[in-house]
């Protein structure tokens, strides 16, 4: 998959999530990079992680609006990050991006409380529709 640009034309945002924290597990640096200047382009405050374990470590330390995980290979390895957050609050509301459409891992992550599951390429309108179906309670009495 060839580096990602931020398209100009997208770059303007309906709206910033003030103080929300995000969590975004990607095993690739280069998606990583993308989309932690996307979410924070959304005013999110975000947390990164390259490994999945990393990202279960970080969802036991802090507390996290939004997650933001990489399904990994058809094998599903993101799952791990899903499951925890589903167990640490049942309505944290948890992304999983995949790089290829695989039906299982879809219907798996939606049983397991994902809020969505979005094929790459993404772009800020994805992940602003995902954002604003799911912004935290305290931040929309903020922003109106």
């Amino acid at each position: 998959m060839e580096p990602r640009e931020l398209n100009p034309k997208e770059s303007t945002r309906p709206f910033r999530v003030p103080r929300a924290k995000a969590l975004l597990v990607y095993e690739d640096p280069t998606d990583l990079q993308f989309y932690c200047e996307m979410l924070e382009g959304y005013g999110y405050v975000v947390q990164t992680c390259n490994s999945y374990p990393e990202g279960v470590r970080r969802l036991a330390d802090e507390a996290f609006d939004f997650v933001m995980v990489s399904q990994g290979t058809p094998k599903f390895e993101g799952r791990c990050v899903l499951k925890r957050a589903a167990e640490i609050n049942r309505s944290l509301p948890v992304l999983v991006v995949a790089r290829c459409v695989d039906m299982d891992s879809y219907l798996e992550a939606m049983q397991l409380g994902a809020v969505d599951y979005l094929v790459e390429p993404l772009t800020h309108l994805d992940i602003g529709r995902v954002l604003k179906d799911h912004r935290p309670i305290r931040s929309m009495a903020a922003s109106g």
